[in-house]
């Protein structure tokens, strides 16, 4: 079967390579859709704590039940399923404590040390594996990880009624993020970006207070301001619009080597929260429960597939900006322009 690799810091290749092995509660899945996002650029240029190489990416994904180990009882081949990309030791210290998304040997599936679902099939063990209605759009669906990630993020947020949200970035978490604040409580959503189309989308979304500059809305304060983007200069411009006993979220994912600038003591006389945020804890299920009841609209948001040949393509693309979430379809033939 035809796989993705990256078998180095930026460097990639389309390989040929046999189906995987199963283990007795693992399941081999059809690849259907395969979100990208920028961890996976932060994987392919080296910048993702822990990484190794070779490593097939992919771990916003679904697909389709072909075969499952011989302990496995609750899924069928034909099943339609999500995959959580997380896998962790069980053992460690925050394991044991029920903070798993901080084990100390985290793994995620096309992120650090197993391959994930940019081939033709892969195999993931069946814990992460969760069923779908037959009627759920397996393409769309490929938004169920996104959407458990944000989910967790809210988890860690106060989630007051009747407070402002300022976000940054309306790329897919920020889209996301942004359509689920008024069912955290939020009176009002800003996102700012600055990318004109991307803003666009928000707009097509319902988010109505859109900006280029947060410089640009009103109030010039808020209560919870979240980065998505994990651009230095975003986060450093985002915590000053924090109000006092605010609270900023760093949701986005920044180069591990990375550093930013703040004001220690802005932050103690104003009672900041300084939140992160970490993969998926005891979310993915929700995430699936949530998206079927429909949380979130995925159609404006997925914007153009490609097919294995032409990943190479799509990671360009993601680079420059265009387009909304971009998807790998690795069964498919031919790569399509699916919005505006």
């Amino acid at each position: 079967m035809r796989a993705v690799i990256f078998r180095d810091r930026g460097d990639l290749a389309l390989v040929e390579r046999d189906e995987p092995t199963l283990g007795p509660k693992d399941v081999l899945v059809e690849a259907a859709a395969v979100g990208m996002c920028g961890t996976d650029i932060h994987v392919f240029d080296g910048e993702f704590e822990g990484t190794v190489f070779p490593l097939v990416p992919g771990h916003e994904a679904t697909g389709t039940v072909v075969r499952v180990g011989e302990s496995v009882t609750t899924l069928t081949p034909g099943d339609h399923v999500a995959v959580n990309p997380s896998t962790t030791c069980g053992e460690c210290e925050f394991c044991l404590n029920g903070r798993n998304n901080l084990c100390r040997s985290w793994n995620g599936l096309g992120v650090v040390a197993s391959d994930g679902a940019c081939q033709e099939r892969f195999a993931a063990p069946l814990a992460n594996v969760y069923k779908l209605r037959p009627e759920t759009d397996l393409y769309r669906a490929a938004l169920i990880e996104p959407l458990a990630c944000a989910i967790r993020g809210y988890d860690l947020l106060p989630r007051r009624m009747g407070e402002h949200y300022l976000i940054y970035g309306s790329g897919t978490m920020g889209l996301i993020m942004a359509q689920l604040a008024p069912r955290a409580g939020a009176a009002s959503v800003t996102v700012v970006d600055l990318n004109p189309a991307r803003l666009a989308t928000a707009r097509e979304l319902g988010i109505s207070n859109v900006y280029a500059s947060a410089g640009d809305a009103e109030p010039d304060k808020w209560d919870v301001v979240i980065d998505c983007t994990g651009a230095i200069p975003a986060i450093e411009d985002a915590l000053p619009r924090v109000k006092a006993g605010g609270t900023f979220q760093n949701f986005g994912v920044a180069p591990a080597e990375a550093f930013a600038d703040y004001s220690p003591f802005r932050v103690y006389r104003d009672e900041i929260t300084i939140t992160g945020t970490m993969a998926v804890l005891n979310s993915f299920g929700r995430a699936v429960e949530m998206f079927e009841a429909g949380a979130i609209d995925p159609g404006p948001m997925i914007s153009h597939s490609f097919t294995l040949d032409d990943y190479a393509q799509a990671l360009t693309m993601f680079r420059t900006g265009e387009g909304r979430k971009l998807q790998i379809r690795p069964n498919d033939t031919a790569s399509r322009v699916l919005a505006g």
